[in-house]
């Protein structure tokens, strides 16, 4: 099987709606020929800026304009961030991504702080990651000369769902972004949010996008929403696991190299369920007890987990280390 971007909507349709234990055989497969099966990227997300941002993503606890129990708090201080990510990689992770609740990001002396978060991080060693909002071109070579590995930016949901979603940025706004972190030679890590309301044929569009990239991105999220209180999507009922297994089945076949992070809503999910998932082909974790402000499984659950599934961590710049050798 070959890498391909020149996927059509309806041949990633065919495989989205396959029987579900002939697609997770299939994605299994392709995982096996395409990745070592039994080690997973173990990644941490720390909030180094939390709430109070003008957006309006209907499943976000962090917009300014929706009543949650978030408490905004200011850019954290470098030391703070590095003390955290000191102690992720001592807990067994290898990635370490920063999140602050901007739209986009600004030139100024946060923007400075985060270089300085980026640095320290790479120092330490480990794959430094962030998710800020949109970047400009300039911003992101910045954040490249500082040592920023990967870039996060979700496309959230497909094309056409989109305006149902979020109105306060275009989808284009978003592939903008991505493009400028990719001419920058950062890794690009995009994925989205199942359990929104939205169609089979809305999954199937955000994926479709995603694989036709001129480069597929180095990371996919699939991540469950987890509704909360006082956003426009609370009532929602969480996704089944069958769902989330039918999601990353498919991106593992389509975008066969891509990390594929079974992120939000793990902490509802029973070994059982998460192992469905890894036979599926996810190979990539948010550890530790918060995924921004949403709860987590802890790291000794996911390393009890680990050693019961028989599943290890990737080693960090690990991709650098095949091509180096």
């Amino acid at each position: 099987m070959q890498i391909r971007n020149n996927w059509t909507f309806s041949e990633i349709q065919e495989i989205y709606h396959q029987p579900l234990l002939e697609l997770m055989y299939q994605a299994a497969t392709v995982h096996r020929n395409f990745n070592q099966t039994g080690e997973v990227q173990v990644c941490t997300l720390l909030s180094v800026k939390t709430g109070g941002c003008s957006e309006d993503c209907a499943y976000c606890p962090q917009a300014a304009r929706y009543h949650t129990n978030v408490k905004a708090h200011k850019l954290l201080k470098v030391d703070e961030v590095l003390e955290k990510a000191n102690e992720a990689k001592q807990n067994g992770s290898t990635r370490f991504c920063m999140g602050a609740a901007w739209r986009e990001v600004r030139d100024n002396r946060d923007f400075d702080n985060v270089l300085e978060m980026v640095k320290g991080v790479n120092e330490i060693g480990l794959e430094v990651c962030c998710t800020m909002g949109m970047l400009t071109e300039e911003q992101a070579d910045k954040l490249k000369n500082a040592g920023l590995y990967a870039y996060n930016h979700n496309l959230d949901t497909s094309e056409d769902n989109y305006e149902n979603i979020i109105t306060t940025r275009t989808f284009e706004e978003r592939l903008n972004t991505i493009g400028n972190v990719r001419k920058a030679g950062i890794s690009v890590c995009s994925g989205g949010i199942i359990g929104m309301g939205e169609s089979h044929d809305a999954r199937i569009g955000m994926i479709h996008t995603l694989a036709t990239l001129p480069e597929h991105p180095e990371s996919v999220p699939v991540n469950a929403l987890v509704a909360v209180e006082g956003t426009p999507l609370e009532n929602m009922k969480r996704v089944s696991v069958f769902e989330m297994v039918r999601m990353i089945a498919t991106v593992r076949i389509t975008m066969p190299k891509t990390m594929v992070r079974l992120s939000a809503g793990r902490l509802d999910m029973p070994v059982s369920e998460q192992a469905l998932c890894f036979m599926a082909g996810a190979n990539s974790i948010f550890a530790g007890d918060k995924l921004l402000t949403t709860p987590n499984p802890t790291f000794t659950d996911d390393m009890a987990m680990f050693e019961l599934l028989g599943l290890k961590p990737r080693e960090a710049f690990k991709k650098e280390m095949a091509l180096s050798n």
